[in-house]
């Protein structure tokens, strides 16, 4: 019960911070028509990144927090009494473990999801020559860009949960993000890079079509009541 209500506010909250980033840096970079590109490189990819890097500098010790109690669920009596345990024994940095490898993996999985989602709008539009999109296809479009981006970065999401869990149970201490992947793929080969990646996309890909969908049905009712007014 009580991981599971860790689980939930860990899903929620970045995805709140990673849509409101995403948006607002989009609107930012994004020239208007008639202008030329602010930057070389896709607004949306950008914009991506931001949301991913912004959102988990915010929530990483609740992940960390989600990944021990998951691990060692006799040790801790809930998420309060986890994060003073941790802190008492371990010191403040010990929740932002992994942190590095974190980074590294958000910043190609937001930057390639969010880009996915705006280019596979674009070619959707283009395809069958219509401005607005469906909750249907919303759904879809967004479900198929986090298949994308899962399957695309999910090697550095193994080398993080590896380094989160540290020398717990006599595990292996990793020195880096590096020395994770290479003894990693020393161990297991490549299928160990990829190991609970079914498992992963089943809950991220309609994770990420929901959130898309919502996200754009909220956008259509506010802007909708902003021009009523």
């Amino acid at each position: 019960m009580i991981v599971a209500v860790s689980y939930r506010i860990h899903v929620l909250i970045p995805h709140v911070l990673q849509l409101f980033a995403f948006d607002t840096v989009n609107k930012q970079l994004s020239p208007k028509p008639g202008e030329e590109p602010k930057i070389p490189i896709p607004s949306s990819l950008v914009a991506g990144a931001c949301a991913g890097v912004s959102s988990t500098l915010v929530t990483y010790p609740l992940e960390l927090v989600k990944t021990r109690l998951t691990i060692e669920k006799n040790m801790y009596d809930g998420v309060v009494d986890a994060f003073v345990k941790i802190l008492q024994k371990e010191g403040p940095a010990e929740l932002y473990r992994g942190l590095a490898p974190s980074l590294i993996g958000v910043i190609p999985y937001a930057a390639t999801n969010y880009f996915a989602y705006d280019t596979l709008r674009k070619v959707y539009r283009k395809v069958f020559k219509e401005e607005k999109i469906g909750n249907i296809e919303t759904l879809m479009i967004g479900s198929l860009a986090g298949a994308i981006s899962s399957s695309a970065t999910f090697p550095l999401e193994v080398a993080r949960k590896q380094m989160q869990v540290g020398a717990l149970n006599g595990r292996q201490v990793y020195k880096n993000v590096l020395h994770a992947l290479a003894s990693i793929l020393e161990q297991e080969g490549i299928q160990g890079l990829y190991k609970g990646l079914g498992p992963s996309c089943l809950k991220l890909v309609p994770a990420a079509g929901i959130s898309f969908m919502c996200y754009e049905a909220c956008k259509r009712i506010l802007v909708e009541k902003d021009e009523d007014a």
